[in-house]
């Protein structure tokens, strides 16, 4: 029988193979765990409105799920793209030029006046300014309602809003100096000056008609009138005739015509002035 050598050398190999082996193995296997639960642990739905938000999830893996209640869209009812039934905003809103008028909306002004319209300005959400156009039917020489329109565009659309301008007749369109046509008889009648100057009377609501009479050397007397638009009252009143002989008793109504450049007065007067003196009805016509 042939004598048995013990190799110690080939002993020794195998069992570091061994180990070598295992540890590979081993550090491979750990490092597969941390690699998929670090890969599990940061991926997940990172939207907080989900149904299965992951607070710990670095990453989002688009799983998320929402309740059958939520919708997606825009909730700002100020935008285009407004979604009535969304009730989760996902950023999608977008806007049309906001509009600024500048002075009043709602404006009033005296006929045959001048009016300048003091425009508007519009920008952006960003701020970024945008031009304005305006469409205006104004028409400062006659009483009305009217519109002023100002429009501006930008990629989202159009935004429009509206300026109203009231034309009327006010104490404004009463004051100045007037011409005069009547058929009211002269100095034993009702002796009226033929270019009066009206002024503001105590309140919005009275004018004074001055150097209302004319008289032998000269022009003289007030008249005080209540307006209402463009009605106008003279109540019943009195003044000294021409030349000092008797009295002039006197009252009157009337109207502006739309333009404001004339009105006509109706008046009833008495002239006790004495033997020539006259009474009876007569209109009197004031114009610019």
């Amino acid at each position: 029988m042939a004598p048995f050598f013990f190799n110690h050398n080939l002993v020794k190999f195998e069992k570091n193979d061994f180990m070598r082996r295992t540890n590979f193995y081993a550090v491979f296997a750990l490092s597969m765990y941390l690699v998929i639960s670090i890969s599990c642990r940061k991926k997940g739905c990172t939207d907080p409105a989900a149904t299965n938000y992951n607070s710990e999830a670095k990453k989002d893996d688009g799983s998320c799920t929402y309740a059958s209640t939520d919708v997606m869209g825009c909730t700002d009812s100020l935008s285009v793209n407004y979604n009535p039934d969304a009730n989760i905003d996902d950023g999608s809103c977008a806007y049309t030029p906001i509009i600024t008028i500048n002075g009043s909306i709602d404006t009033t002004i005296s006929v045959a006046t001048t009016w300048t319209d003091p425009y508007a300005t519009a920008a952006n959400i960003d701020g970024a300014v945008v031009m304005v156009s305006d469409v205006s039917d104004v028409d400062a020489s006659q009483v009305g309602d009217y519109t002023v329109i100002y429009s501006a565009t930008n990629d989202n659309g159009t935004s429009s809003v509206a300026r109203t301008v009231h034309v009327v007749v006010n104490q404004d369109t009463w004051l100045g100096g007037w011409d005069v046509s009547d058929n009211c008889g002269g100095g034993t009648g009702l002796a009226l000056n033929d270019s009066p100057e009206i002024i503001v009377g105590g309140n919005e609501e009275q004018i004074l008609i001055t150097e209302f009479f004319a008289g032998v050397t000269g022009t003289y007397g007030t008249a005080i009138c209540q307006i209402d638009g463009d009605n106008i009252l003279i109540a019943p009143a009195s003044d000294s005739a021409p030349g000092g002989l008797g009295d002039i008793n006197y009252q009157g109504f009337g109207s502006m015509n739309s333009d404001g450049l004339s009105f006509t007065i109706t008046f009833t007067y008495e002239n006790t002035t004495i033997v020539a003196g006259s009474s009876g009805t007569c209109q009197a016509t004031y114009s610019k």
